[in-house]
């Protein structure tokens, strides 16, 4: 039975149904907080946290299809009056470099250090020894190659008379260009006297006029001259390929000479489905100051290049670990790993598998002193 009341307006009124109304609410914001709470939980929910490896092996076993060996060719280009043609002569020579990367996500991006994506300015040294190189080089060209020498022909015309060039550097004077010098034949003197004076005269007359003769060479300025280093190719190659090797190409290098880090990726932008476990830079240490002498340290990386990555199975990454030796500064972190050329740019991980630094120098004279940049850069690199 239903009860009314009168109410204000004489107005009869449900008064069960008015007293049900709150619950119909409550019922309501019920569900749809359950609704909610069923389709974003999991957008809400945290990413679960890195596991901890644990041991060497796990550490090794999980990111050796992520570090790859590097293989970069440089020389050395001359621009002449605006055509650019590649130097090979003896003093400046195309090189081959070795170094390690590791990808970092799935399009193809790999990390390694500056001076492996430009060897020619590894070291205050090495860019001494390269500007000197360059100077050298352009003052020589500009000594034998003349102004009747066409653009295609700047290149071999060079490479035939560059001993010429060293020769006039040595200062054994200029000689005569391939092909272009004349050749001689002694005559008799005849039996007829001849003064002195008469025979001076003679001799100073024809100098005279065979000078005259010879056309004056005309010699590209060499403020049309320009000579410089870059990259012929880059490349690299997978743990347990056969030899085979990617083309990449260099994406950035670290302006600051403290940040020894740089990015190339592969030219299909595409990481190969080989790498299962990318190196995950959200999980690598960016607390420096959490990292402690004593600590353990792990590299995974390419020691001394090809010489020991090469293996009659393949190419083979390898292991080495060591303990941290001392605080980090801020930039860079010592470890006693053993490590040497070619493993520039290898990941160094902590006990758990955790990257919390990247390989760049050590002592060549002794091993067990070797630094790497530490983590927290990559990211903001």
């Amino acid at each position: 039975m239903k009860i009314r009341k009168i109410g204000p307006n004489n107005d009869l009124q449900d008064i069960s149904s008015k007293k049900r109304k709150p619950y119909k609410i409550i019922i309501f914001a019920v569900a749809l907080l359950s609704t909610a709470a069923f389709f974003g939980f999991k957008y809400l929910k945290k990413p679960p946290a890195a596991i901890c490896l644990d041991s060497d092996t796990k550490v090794y076993d999980q990111y050796k299809d992520a570090v790859v060996l590097i293989k970069h060719s440089y020389g050395y280009f001359a621009k002449i009056k605006g055509t650019e043609i590649p130097i090979s002569v003896e003093d400046a020579r195309e090189e081959t470099v070795f170094g390690t990367g590791f990808f970092v996500d799935r399009d193809g991006k790999i990390v390694t250090n500056s001076h492996v994506l430009q060897p020619w300015n590894s070291s205050n040294e090495q860019q001494e020894k390269v500007n000197a190189t360059i100077r050298n080089v352009r003052l020589k060209i500009a000594s034998i190659l003349t102004t009747d020498v066409t653009e295609d022909q700047y290149q071999s015309f060079i490479e035939r008379n560059w001993r010429i060039a060293s020769a006039y550097d040595e200062g054994e004077g200029e000689g005569d260009y391939e092909g272009e010098g004349e050749e001689t034949t002694e005559e008799s003197a005849g039996e007829e006297f001849v003064s002195s004076n008469e025979q001076e005269a003679e001799t100073d007359s024809a100098t005279t006029d065979i000078a005259a003769a010879i056309p004056v060479k005309e010699y590209v300025s060499k403020d049309d001259i320009e000579v410089y280093v870059k990259t012929i190719e880059i490349a690299v190659a997978l743990h347990d390929s056969n030899d085979e090797w990617l083309n990449c190409e260099i994406e950035k290098v670290s302006e600051d000479a403290n940040i020894d880090l740089g990015t190339l990726s592969l030219q299909n932008h595409s990481t190969p489905a080989s790498v299962v476990n990318i190196i995950n830079l959200d999980n690598a240490v960016k607390d420096d100051a959490s990292l402690s002498p004593g600590q353990k340290a792990i590299m995974v990386g390419y020691p001394l290049g090809m010489d020991l990555a090469k293996t009659d199975s393949g190419i083979k990454v390898q292991l080495y670990d060591g303990k941290i030796s001392k605080e980090s500064d801020g930039n860079k972190i010592q470890y006693s790993i053993t490590s040497t050329h070619g493993a520039s740019g290898a990941p160094i991980f902590n006990e758990c598998g955790e990257l919390i630094a990247v390989n760049f120098s050590g002592i060549d004279e002794v091993q067990g002193f070797n630094f790497g940049i530490v983590a927290k850069h990559i990211s903001s690199f």
